[in-house]
């Protein structure tokens, strides 16, 4: 196990490495701050100054250097904006950012294991049939449709929720159930094929003849062993939500990450972008450490 946590490590190190090369560079071709940033009647002075004072007039490859030593040192530099340490607009906003994934996540974790369970174990019933349809069907849509129909029901015709803000718990309701919709319908898919599997093995019919009852069976005996492949799921749709929260936050105006990267992209401010790109990408790097930590809890031959 020790090993196999070693590996994934150093994977991680060099993926970061490699995400910070290609987010800096690419960052750097979508135009000049100093023309941004500056009135429009700017002088060119005024613009060689503003290049001077953030390091922009030096040599591309020094200023990446730059940036990777102050990156070791856990220093994104200064929001452009907001005159303010780039990691504490970023931290901010996944202040706002983080509960609402958790929240999200452990709400989709908890519904798809039960209802894809008991679709598994009633498989061919109506039960079944309407939890494949609706996983399905929430599989397929897109975030940005749901959550403009969404708006356009609940807040607009039916005026039962807020369109946007963080102002209330009310606040919360459509984010939450957009951002819902798709991890569940992927993850309850899984469950019912992976729990299906598991329920044809020899041990589920011996409990069943020793008169085992269903739930038991179901919760106790097959579920552990039905565990490892959800997992897998489960960490990949968190890490897609903290990237996929970039389109529902900008819709009803959440002020997290998803929302700050946007807004710093359109506005040059480099140091945030690449800030929260960093951050994310190690949340998510640590989040499938995890996941093989997780592994190794289920499954005794990978730790071994």
């Amino acid at each position: 196990m020790t090993k196999l946590i070693s590996q994934r490590v150093i994977a991680s190190l060099l993926s970061l490495l490699g995400l910070l090369i290609l987010v800096f560079f690419l960052s750097r071709l979508t135009g000049d701050p100093a023309v941004l940033f500056l009135p429009i009647d700017a002088t060119e002075e005024m613009k060689t100054q503003f290049r001077a004072l953030h390091g922009l007039d030096l040599p591309i490859l020094e200023q990446f250097g730059r940036y990777v030593w102050d990156f070791v040192h856990l220093d994104f530099g200064e929001s452009l904006r907001k005159a303010r340490p780039a990691i504490d607009v970023v931290l901010e906003a996944y202040a706002w950012t983080l509960p609402l994934a958790g929240i999200t996540m452990g709400l989709v974790v908890v519904a798809a294991i039960v209802l894809g369970s008991l679709a598994a174990f009633n498989v061919g019933g109506f039960f079944d049939r309407l939890v494949s349809i609706v996983s399905l069907i929430g599989a397929s849509a897109p975030d940005f449709w749901i959550a403009i129909v969404a708006i356009v029901v609940f807040a607009i015709n039916l005026s039962w929720l807020p369109t946007s803000g963080v102002g209330t718990p009310w606040h919360w309701v459509l984010p939450i159930a957009v951002l819902f919709i798709r991890p569940f319908g992927l993850i309850v898919q899984v469950v019912r094929g992976s729990m299906l599997t598991a329920l044809s093995a020899q041990y589920v019919k011996t409990a069943r003849a020793k008169g085992v009852k269903n739930l038991p069976i179901i919760f106790v005996h097959t579920l552990r062993n039905a565990m490892l492949p959800v997992i897998t799921v489960i960490g990949d749709q968190a890490a897609a939500m903290l990237n996929g929260a970039v389109i529902v936050e900008t819709i009803f105006g959440f002020p997290g990450i998803g929302k700050l990267m946007i807004d710093s992209i359109l506005q040059r401010d480099f140091n945030v972008v690449l800030a929260a790109i960093m951050v994310t990408a190690l949340a998510i790097f640590i989040m499938n450490i995890l996941i093989d930590l997780a592994y190794g809890l289920l499954d005794p031959r990978i730790r071994n």
